[in-house]
């Protein structure tokens, strides 16, 4: 090493100019393809909030279920695979609902 060079600190690393280009090369490919994808995830999911309509529609078969009215805090779109909201409706099916069946 030269006089006007110093050795590289503890965790540095050092790069040739060809590494380096490599690296900027493989960042900005990554970085394009980032944007592609979330340009397409836009394209796919609903916007972030809900429209009002789709609220009270919630808010009305909430309230006519629990027959009183009821506060929607959060509303989000699943998109589930069949065999999971199938598993997830039996689990759902197979509790108690009504009022209790004890015998006095």
């Amino acid at each position: 090493m030269s006089a006007d060079q110093t050795a590289p600190a503890a965790g540095e690393i050092t790069l040739s100019a060809e590494q380096f280009a490599a690296l900027q090369e493989q960042i900005a490919g990554l970085t394009a393809r980032v944007d592609q994808l979330e340009a397409d995830l836009t394209k796919v999911s609903p916007s972030a909030t809900p429209d009002p309509e789709v609220i009270l529609a919630i808010s009305a078969a909430v309230a006519a279920f629990l027959g009183k009215r009821a506060k929607v805090k959060q509303v989000r779109l699943r998109q589930l695979s069949s065999w999971s909201a199938q598993g997830r409706t039996t689990l759902q099916q197979s509790h108690s609902v009504g009022p209790s069946l004890t015998r006095s």
